[in-house]
């Protein structure tokens, strides 16, 4: 079994609550706007990270990072990437990968809105971990720690704060 923190628009800034709600994590993926190198660092020297680019992201990050990564965690195949939609209404070109690939977790960010739905047509959860950082119009932040283990998701958790 490995735990899996998530979280996405991060705008350049860290929030402290990723030290303790993602201590015991195995790996942090990041969905996107991260915002900074210094961020990205910040993030990698704390634990093993996986993120993709967003479309706030410069070229420092567009050139270190994807736009799309598939992972295998624990027998689970995982695809990430910033603007990919939910189920019934994906990004045209993410519905059709999503079908030829079969990931078992389907995770996007962008929205702001945290969002774990249950897709039946393309048999996956999508997961998007809404904004973990202090910009954008949310009011609150949110980010995702769960468990992968045999192929399946399972003990998702939440963390809300204040922005």
């Amino acid at each position: 079994m490995k735990t899996i923190g998530l979280l996405s628009d991060t705008h350049g800034s860290i929030p402290k609550q990723v030290y303790t709600f993602f201590e015991e994590v195995d790996i942090i993926l990041h969905a996107g706007d991260i915002g900074s190198t210094d961020a990205y660092e910040e993030l990698k020297h704390f634990k093993p990270l996986v993120a993709v680019y967003g479309n706030i992201d410069g070229y420092e990050l567009y050139s270190q990072i994807k736009k799309i990564e598939t992972i295998n965690i624990e027998e689970t195949k995982i695809i990430m990437t910033h603007i990919g939609g939910y189920p019934k209404h994906y990004e045209k070109h993410i519905k059709e990968f999503l079908k030829i690939e079969k990931p078992k977790i389907f995770i996007s960010g962008h929205s702001h809105i945290l969002k774990v739905i249950y897709d039946t047509e393309l048999n996956l959860l999508h997961i998007n971990p809404g904004a973990a950082g202090k910009y954008g119009f949310h009011n609150v932040c949110t980010m995702i720690r769960f468990n992968v283990e045999y192929g399946k998701p399972k003990d998702l958790e939440v963390l809300e704060y204040a922005k």
